[in-house]
C-alpha cells in the first residue's frame, strides 16, 4: 500500500517492502508548450555533498561511477511519469548516505520560465521488482513564483533501513544553485548556453606598452595660483529654547502649598473645582475634595454643607441628618392665622427684625385689630 506524503514527511521503504533490493523513482509534471524539464540524481556522502562531478546523474551523465544509479532518459511517459531513475540499493557504496532528486527547467532564464507554469508535479517510489508503489509526494507547485529548479525528494539511509523524504525545496538560481549547494562544479545557465567556440576562443594578446621618459621641469605645466582664502563664516544663531509648559492649576506652581478642601481642610487637598451656592451670597467656584465635590454636584443648593457647631442648621428634608448638640433648624415655613383673618409669615418676622424700625412698623400694622386686614408679602430675589 502506497503512503501519501506531505512536504517534510518520510516513510521507511524497508518496512513497506521487507527485503527491498532496488527501487524506481518516477517523476512527473504538466507544463506549457516550450517547457523542458530535466530530472537528475545526486549521490551525496555524509557531508551532504557529492564525492565528484560524476556522482551527479542527469541527461549528460546517465550512470553513476559505481553503476548503482541509472537515468532512464527522456523517453515517452510511463504510467504518468515523465522521467524515471533506477537505483540498485545493494550496489550503492557505503560512503553514499543519501540520493537527492532535483528537477530543473532548461534555459529558464533565457526563456523567462519558472515553476509557476508547472502543474501537478509529483515524485513516487516503486518497488523495482514488482512495480508496486511504496510512497508518493504531490508537490504544491501552484504556490511557486520565481523558482527555476526544485528538489523533489531524497532517499537516505537510516541504520540498516532505506527511507524516503518529501522535500519540495525551490531554487530561483536554477540547476546551478542546486549543484553549488551539493558541491557539483557546473556552469551557470548563461555560460552553458554560449557556443563552445565562444568559450574556447583565446583572448587576443595585449600590445606592449610604450614607456615614455619623464617630462623635464620646463615641460611641466604651471601650477594654477592658489584660490583666495574664504573668510570664516559665523555659525548660525542657536534657536531659542521653548519655554517649559506648565499647568495653571492652583497646586501646580513650584513652591506653593496645595489648596485644601474648601468645606473641611482635614479632608486633604482640594483637587476638584465646583461652583458653590451659599445660603447668603453669590455663587462662586471653590476647590473641594472628591467627596465634597460629588455632594455639591448631586445636592440641591444651597444646603449641602454638613452641620457645624455654632451655625444655623438646614431645614429638615433638605440637608444632612441632625447631630446631637447642634441648634435645631427653623421649622418649615408656613402661614399663621390669628383672629380677624390677619395673616403673616415667619419670613415677614425675620425680615422685619432685620430691618429695624421699618420691620417694627410692619409688625405693629400686623398686630393692630383696629386696622383693616393687611396681607404682608415678602419677596426674595434669586
Amino acid at each position: 500500500m502506497s503512503v501519501a506524503l506531505t512536504k517534510g514527511g518520510n516513510v521507511s521503504l524497508s518496512k513497506q517492502a521487507p527485503g527491498l533490493t532496488g527501487v524506481t523513482v518516477g517523476l512527473g509534471w504538466q507544463a506549457d508548450t516550450g517547457y523542458e524539464l530535466d530530472a537528475g540524481a545526486l549521490l551525496c556522502d555524509r557531508s551532504g555533498t557529492v564525492p565528484s562531478d560524476e556522482h551527479f546523474v542527469f541527461f549528460n551523465n546517465l550512470t553513476s561511477p559505481d553503476g548503482s544509479v541509472r537515468h532512464c532518459g527522456s523517453g515517452a511517459p510511463a504510467d504518468g511519469d515523465d522521467q524515471r531513475i533506477e537505483i540498485d540499493l545493494l550496489r550503492v557504496p557505503d560512503g553514499i548516505d543519501k540520493i537527492v532528486f532535483p528537477v530543473s527547467l532548461y534555459e529558464a532564464t533565457a526563456r523567462g520560465q519558472s515553476f509557476a507554469q508547472v502543474h501537478r508535479a509529483h515524485i513516487r517510489v516503486l518497488d523495482r521488482e514488482g512495480g508496486a508503489e511504496l510512497a508518493r509526494y504531490d508537490l504544491a507547485t501552484g504556490r511557486l513564483a520565481d523558482e527555476t529548479a526544485l528538489v523533489f525528494g531524497e532517499l537516505y539511509r537510516h541504520g540498516a533501513e532505506w527511507k524516503f523524504r518529501a522535500i519540495g525545496q525551490g531554487y530561483a538560481s536554477g540547476l546551478a544553485g542546486i549543484a553549488e549547494d551539493y558541491g557539483v562544479n557546473v556552469l551557470k545557465e548563461t555560460a552553458a548556453s554560449e557556443p563552445p567556440a565562444a568559450t574556447a576562443m583565446a583572448a587576443p594578446a595585449a600590445e606592449p606598452a610604450v614607456v615614455s621618459p619623464p617630462p623635464t621641469p620646463a615641460q611641466l605645466p604651471a601650477a594654477p595660483p592658489p584660490a583666495p582664502a574664504q573668510p570664516p563664516t559665523a555659525p548660525p544663531p542657536a534657536a531659542p529654547e521653548p519655554a517649559p509648559a506648565f499647568s495653571t492649576a492652583p497646586d501646580s506652581f513650584p513652591g506653593s502649598d496645595p489648596m485644601t478642601c474648601f468645606f473641611d481642610p482635614q479632608h486633604g487637598p482640594g483637587t476638584v473645582s465646583v461652583t458653590w451656592s451659599p445660603q447668603w451670597g453669590v455663587p462662586r467656584p471653590v476647590q473641594a475634595c472628591g467627596a465634597c465635590a460629588q455632594r455639591v454636584q448631586t445636592t440641591v443648593p444651597p444646603f449641602y454643607t454638613p452641620a457645624q457647631q455654632g451655625y444655623p442648621q438646614p431645614y429638615p428634608g433638605q440637608g444632612y441628618p441632625q447631630q446631637g448638640g447642634y441648634p435645631q433648624p427653623y421649622p418649615e415655613p408656613h402661614e399663621h392665622q390669628q383672629g380677624g383673618g390677619r395673616r403673616f409669615g415667619a419670613g415677614a418676622l425675620i425680615g422685619a427684625g432685620a430691618a429695624g424700625l421699618i420691620g417694627g412698623a410692619l409688625l405693629n400694622e400686623a398686630f393692630d385689630d383696629d386696622e383693616p386686614d393687611v396681607v404682608v408679602n415678602n419677596y426674595y430675589e434669586d
